[in-house]
C-alpha cells in the first residue's frame, strides 16, 4: 500500500492504495463519485476524462499514485450551490446526451477547452472533444451543448 495525498473537486483527500489501482477506480470506489464512467479500460473512449492540474486526462491512463500531490476536478465538482455549470446545463438545454454514459467525458474536455478558449468555433469544439465517443447523439448536439456553454460562460463574465 502507498500513501498519496490529493485534492479532488477541491478537497483533500487522504488514502493508502495499491500501487496499481487507476485513477478512475480509485475515484468511484474509494471516493464514491461515480460520475467519472469506466468505458472502455483501454483509454479509447474518454468516458473517464478528468481534469488533472488543469489538463484534460484519461483518468484510466492514471495510476492513483501518479495523481498524488495534485488537483484533480471530476464532473461532481462542475455544478456550484446547486446550480449546475454551463456546460451541464447546456447538454441538457441543448439535447447533448441520449444515454449519458459519454456526457461527463465529454462534458470534462470542453471545460478544458472553454478555459483555454472561451469562444471556441465548431472546427475547436470538435478538436477538443476528438479523444471522447458517443455511439448515440452524432455529435452536432453536442457540439450545440457547448457552444450554448460559451456563450452562457461569456454572459456570466461581462455581467462582472
Amino acid at each position: 500500500m502507498v500513501g498519496i495525498v490529493l485534492r479532488v473537486n477541491g478537497i483533500e483527500r487522504r488514502a493508502e492504495v495499491q500501487p496499481r489501482l487507476l485513477l478512475v477506480h480509485f475515484l468511484r470506489e474509494h471516493l464514491g463519485l461515480t460520475g467519472t464512467h469506466v468505458g472502455c479500460d483501454s483509454s479509447q473512449c474518454g468516458a473517464c476524462t478528468v481534469i488533472l492540474d488543469g489538463k484534460a486526462v484519461k483518468s484510466c491512463t492514471v495510476l492513483a499514485v501518479q495523481a498524488d500531490g495534485t488537483d484533480v476536478l471530476t464532473i461532481e465538482g462542475l455544478a456550484s450551490g446547486g446550480r449546475l455549470h454551463p456546460l451541464q446545463e447546456g447538454f441538457w438545454a441543448e439535447h447533448g446526451l441520449q444515454c449519458g454514459f459519454c456526457t461527463p467525458g465529454m462534458i470534462m474536455a470542453a471545460y478544458q477547452l472553454l478555459q483555454r478558449n472561451p469562444n471556441p468555433n465548431e472546427r475547436d469544439i470538435r478538436e477538443a472533444i476528438r479523444g471522447n465517443l458517443c455511439r448515440c447523439t452524432g455529435y452536432q448536439r453536442i457540439i450545440t451543448a457547448i457552444q450554448y456553454a460559451a456563450r452562457a460562460m461569456g454572459e456570466m463574465d461581462a455581467n462582472r
